[in-house]
């Protein structure tokens, strides 16, 4: 029997994971992650399949950020027919990621159509719409964690916990031939250790092969518990002032994670009571997720919950939904704590809050998240003196606090031990991080004696 493992992509690169698994009987699809780059390379990228999704007969999704989720409605549009095996929370949460995802396609092109109709330049059409989106939902198949599955005849697979956000799942598959089983671990991403409500990541046992992680790859995180501090720090001082903090966050995990700490400092009365607002429609619709699923939170948030201290629902909190309400926290001058999307600064309310507050120097811009360069949120953080907003130049007198330690990636301690409690493993592929952060991974393992190779896009490997 030849079973076979092809890289697709997310390799020495942290973006559009996905890895396809070849048996005689089978082919198993491992996330489909949409690739994020500039404009023509992302739709050639995305749009772009060296297999046959009609010949796919399962699929897995390992959690429903977009990098691994987002481009399945492309799949489907092709052809793609088989079930897509996920666990509860993540079928929740990529619903509404692949949705917005939709949305923000269709206002792109509309938005490039106009471009292009005055330069006499061909229309675009977007990878997929909000309606394409949904369909590709019916396919999920919801699974629980430590439920053994087949999903088809020669292949199995288990979802373990992965500590990395809601529902997000390691996944080992086992593969069955006449005369063996392979055991192939699937850990993109990994999640930490004693993160805000989520529990540790499960270490499987009795691994023939793993595919993992290499984001910060040869890094080290500061711990977590530097995060909850520097927040504080960052509320008290900016209140000293009378100013306001905007928290430019990713919706899903990084938002929640936010609101976690922030409720615990009110309930320590670590920093004063101020009105908290969450200016998202998505981010709102996330948080309802985690409510509901807050079975997959560890059993500290579990028992918060219970005695009525969920994070989520406290007197502060406000969720703002319509976009008048959103304007009027601008002409609201009272101290406040404004979370708001999209994380790099690029686009969504965040923008009009900048706009409005940036050049107020009693106010702080909260850094809580990676900004990619040549994004304005990285502009921020290199504290450029000038930026452009909609066009219009605006000078960067808030403070600029940046928390680093705000994470849900295991770092290179944390990949190495994770590893190191897998053993015996016959290779390691590592996947999912640009080629420094995976070579200094790989250099690492090599000194301790660990089998790691480095794949390149599209190659395939037989196990």
């Amino acid at each position: 029997m030849s079973v076979r493992i092809k890289f697709l992509g997310g390799v020495r690169d942290v973006t559009g994971s996905s890895h396809l698994l070849t048996t005689d009987k089978s082919k198993v699809l491992l996330d489909a992650g949409l690739f994020q780059g500039h404009r023509d390379q992302f739709y050639a990228i995305n749009t772009t399949f060296t297999f046959n999704p009609r010949q796919i007969d399962a699929m897995i999704v390992s959690h429903a950020h977009i990098d691994h989720c987002g481009n399945i409605p492309s799949l489907v549009k092709r052809g793609l027919n088989s079930k897509i095996y996920l666990t509860y929370a993540t079928k929740d949460l990529a619903k509404l990621m692949l949705e917005d995802s939709g949305k923000i396609q269709e206002e792109d092109v509309k938005y490039v159509n106009k471009i292009n109709k005055r330069l006499g330049l061909p229309y675009r059409k977007p990878l997929y719409t909000i309606k394409e989106a949904h369909k590709a939902g019916t396919r999920f198949r919801p699974m629980s964690y430590n439920q053994k599955f087949f999903l088809c005849k020669d292949v199995a697979a288990t979802f373990y916990d992965a500590g990395h956000i809601l529902g997000s799942s390691i996944t080992v598959l086992e593969i069955h031939d006449e005369q063996r089983v392979i055991r192939l671990g699937y850990a993109v991403d990994l999640g930490r250790k004693n993160l805000p409500m989520l529990n540790d990541p499960v270490v499987p046992r009795g691994l023939d092969y793993l595919v993992l992680e290499s984001t910060y790859g040869g890094r080290e995180h500061a711990p977590i518990e530097q995060a909850k501090t520097k927040l504080k720090d960052a509320v008290n001082r900016t209140l000293e002032r009378g100013g306001k903090i905007m928290i430019p966050a990713f919706t899903l995990e990084r938002t929640q994670e936010v609101i976690y700490f922030l409720e615990e400092l009110l309930r320590e009365k670590a920093i004063p009571s101020i009105p908290i607002y969450v200016d998202s429609p998505l981010a709102t619709k996330i948080t309802d997720v985690f409510k509901y699923h807050s079975t997959f939170m560890n059993d500290k948030t579990q028992q918060a919950i219970t005695n009525g201290n969920s994070p989520f629902d406290f007197s502060n909190l406000r969720f703002i939904r319509e976009q008048r309400e959103s304007k009027g926290l601008n002409t609201d001058k009272r101290p406040m704590i404004i979370i708001a999307g999209c994380g790099m600064c690029e686009s969504g309310r965040i923008l009009h809050h900048l706009k409005n507050n940036i050049e107020d120097s009693r106010n702080t811009v909260l850094v809580v998240g990676y900004m990619a360069k040549d994004t304005l949120g990285r502009r921020i953080v290199d504290r450029v003196p000038i930026v452009r907003i909609f066009g219009v130049e605006y000078q960067l007198n808030a403070e600029v606090v940046i928390i680093n330690a705000f994470s849900g990636h295991a770092d290179k301690h944390d990949l190495l031990a994770f590893t190191e409690a897998c053993l015996p493993l016959t290779r390691v592929f590592l996947v999912h991080g640009d080629e420094e952060q995976t070579t200094l991974l790989s250099d690492t393992f090599s000194r301790e004696g660990i089998n790691a190779y480095m794949p390149l896009k599209n190659e395939e490997i037989v196990l």
